[in-house]
């Protein structure tokens, strides 16, 4: 992997164009989801990707979506998603989730996405580091993440991101909610 400097930045309306090239360089990620589908909204079944785009921006605006984006200069490279289980409440395999919680997290990371041509050059990896830098800030806490293992899932469908990628940056396996889906877990310390 070649070494590449990238810098993070959080989501905010200063930086909602440069994200929104991306999400339509990528046909509005996953078909028109615009990274709401982990927001309590994004079960809407008769939604649109044009609605999808106009509720993202209205979350930006009101700062109720977290997401470290990932930039290469000017260019937003992917970002991972995140918040707290209010915002974030819809996960992948959420019922066997559900049957081994014990006590909530103070945040989630949902969404990790790469732009196609720009995979496997760190970028999942710069946004996952970014986002426990942002959480960080934000008073740190418990952070949960639910991925799954790359060698058993093409990694198009790598949404939660790799196993492996939350394990190099210090998260440990806490259970297993699916066939190759862990919770993992992280104490985020709060930046002083």
């Amino acid at each position: 992997m070649p070494e590449t400097s990238y810098t993070i930045r959080a989501l905010d309306e200063s930086t909602w164009d440069a994200f929104a090239t991306l999400v339509d360089a990528n046909n509005g990620v996953f078909g028109g989801c615009w990274c709401i589908g982990f927001h309590p909204e994004g079960g809407d079944k008769q939604t649109t990707a044009a609605l999808n785009r106009e509720r993202k921006l209205e979350r930006v605006r009101q700062g109720t979506t977290h997401a470290a984006l990932v930039f290469d200069g000017d260019d937003c490279l992917g970002w991972c998603q995140f918040g707290s289980p209010a915002e974030l409440p819809r996960i992948k395999s959420r019922a066997r989730y559900e049957k081994g919680l014990s006590t909530p997290p103070d945040w989630r990371i949902a969404c990790n996405f790469v732009g196609k041509g720009h995979r496997r050059r760190g970028v999942a990896s710069a946004g996952l580091a970014g986002a426990l830098e942002l959480i960080a800030g934000l008073g740190g806490g418990t952070v949960e993440g639910y991925p799954e293992a790359a060698d058993a899932v093409p990694a198009g469908f790598l949404f939660n991101g790799a196993l492996s990628t939350y394990e190099r940056l210090g998260f440990t396996r806490d259970r297993q909610i699916g066939k190759h889906r862990w919770v993992v877990t992280k104490i985020v310390e709060p930046k002083t």
